[in-house]
């Protein structure tokens, strides 16, 4: 199958699944399901089909970076979804995803460094971010609230693939995990159901965050040596046990 079929398939797919299950069981378990990477994943693999293992295991790399943006990410909107509406807690909470992501592309520190850094960023973040009240009723979501996450995560892994070869693997891969999927839940969180269902829901995305940082960290060591479908396997097995110990305490 071509790569931009699999694009508009396996993306869609991903997102699709992701949310039905997040509505099932609350903020918190969707806030922890989207640690997995069902965007950065995919445009990882495409980067891999288009590029090389050796440019997709660069992007790993700035991928892995990306974890410490994604905490500065939650816990500005988090700040700010206290004393504003959501357009304001996106606003500062994309603000400071950029800002960190821009510090990360300046470094550009070592592999080493930057699994240090992801994962010292993560606990720094739980112990700051206050798990918010369980939701006792949960507001109906509109027919388009399923096809419009399902179009956006689609677009942005276009777009961003597209973009690959001119940003390059190492800026590519800082882009790639802004955390769209859970704006769209933490925003939808805070406009139907109060600040604290959105922090509850980017508190659980911290904890699933630690199976993000050992998919890509394997991705990014093995990728170049081990081959594009071993390493994936690979990344995956070690991403779903992380996960599976996590969920207890997320949620």
């Amino acid at each position: 199958m071509p790569t931009l079929a699999l694009k508009l398939v396996l993306t869609p797919v991903l997102i699709g699944s992701a949310s039905l299950i997040g509505r099932r069981f609350g903020p918190g378990v969707a806030g922890w399901l989207i640690g997995l990477p069902f965007t950065s994943g995919p445009i990882t693999f495409f980067l891999a089909l288009d590029h090389g293992e050796a440019f997709a295991s660069r992007a790993a790399a700035g991928i892995l970076g990306g974890t410490a943006s994604q905490v500065a990410f939650a816990l500005a909107y988090a700040y700010v979804a206290q004393r504003r509406a959501w357009p304001a807690a996106l606003f500062v909470g994309t603000a400071a995803f950029g800002l960190t992501t821009a510090a990360l592309e300046i470094v550009s520190p070592p592999l080493v460094a930057v699994a240090i850094l992801a994962i010292a960023s993560l606990l720094v973040g739980i112990r700051l971010l206050h798990a918010g009240q369980a939701i006792r009723e949960r507001s109906v979501l509109p027919r388009w609230d399923l096809p419009a996450r399902m179009v956006l995560a689609t677009a942005f892994v276009l777009a961003l693939t597209a973009l690959a070869e001119r940003l390059g693997p190492y800026l590519t891969g800082l882009l790639a995990p802004y955390p769209l999927y859970a704006t769209i839940l933490a925003a939808f969180a805070h406009q139907q159901e109060g600040a604290e269902a959105a922090a509850r829901t980017l508190r659980g995305l911290l904890f699933g965050l630690f199976a993000f940082v050992g998919f890509f960290l394997v991705l990014a060591v093995t990728l170049e040596s081990f081959g594009l479908m071993p390493s994936f396997a690979l990344a995956l097995l070690v991403a779903l046990a992380l996960e599976g110990a996590s969920f207890r305490l997320a949620c």
